[in-house]
């Protein structure tokens, strides 16, 4: 930071050089300044990351309340630990990691059982995110709404029945479309074994849902 105060010790020019400064940076100038301290660059590399983290933590824990908590220690743990990040992985890579390990240590705490709801208040009441998910799709077809709501409680079903590595795995592959390369690598073992790990859940999606496939 000492570079900034090169403009005669002036805050706001100080500020606005480092605002400038930071816009023409790409993410590994972004992470080298944030670790040398530089709030202007952290807060601009994070911002990037600020949906995405916290649409993670909810798909994978489906309750709002943990998924802020998992998002605010999520993002206190990359500030704190930032200077141990060695470039040996993406930056994705080593926020994803941190905040699926939350979520795996929030899964197990928990004991996710399968009757866990993932509802929301709205105006008419209470409802379930995935019905309102899948309403607008089936709508047009009352048919399909039966069957998508039918669908959508076997699957939640199957979801409280894996493993909560499994479940995890199967979530991060099918309903962020990550590659399992990078899933392993997230959960800290190896594209084999998240390979592994999705089959298994896998097939027990196909069992389950037999009948709908």
């Amino acid at each position: 930071m000492r570079l900034f105060w090169v403009l005669d010790g002036n805050p706001q020019a100080v500020r606005a050089y480092a605002i400038q400064t930071a816009a023409g940076m790409d993410e590994s100038d972004l992470i080298r300044a944030a670790q040398k301290g530089d709030r202007d660059a952290f807060e601009r590399l994070i911002r990037g990351y600020d949906q995405s983290v916290l649409r993670l933590a909810y798909n994978l824990l489906r309750n709002e309340e943990d998924a802020a908590d998992i998002y605010q220690e999520a993002f206190l743990r990359v500030h704190k630990n930032l200077n141990s990040f060695r470039f040996d992985c993406s930056f994705h890579t080593w926020l994803y990691r941190i905040v699926t390990n939350l979520c795996l240590d929030q899964l197990r705490k928990k004991k996710v059982r399968r009757e866990e709801p993932s509802v929301v208040e709205t105006s008419d009441g209470t409802r379930d995110r995935l019905d309102m998910v899948h309403e607008e799709r089936a709508a047009s077809d009352p048919q399909r709404n039966v069957l998508s709501g039918q669908l959508r409680d076997r699957i939640q079903n199957v979801l409280g029945s894996l493993t909560v590595r499994e479940r995890m795995v199967f979530e991060m592959r099918h309903y962020h479309g990550m590659r399992l390369r990078a899933i392993g690598e997230m959960l800290g073992t190896t594209e084999e074994a998240a390979k592994n790990c999705l089959f298994r859940a896998t097939q027990k999606m196909r069992v389950a849902l037999g009948d709908f496939v």
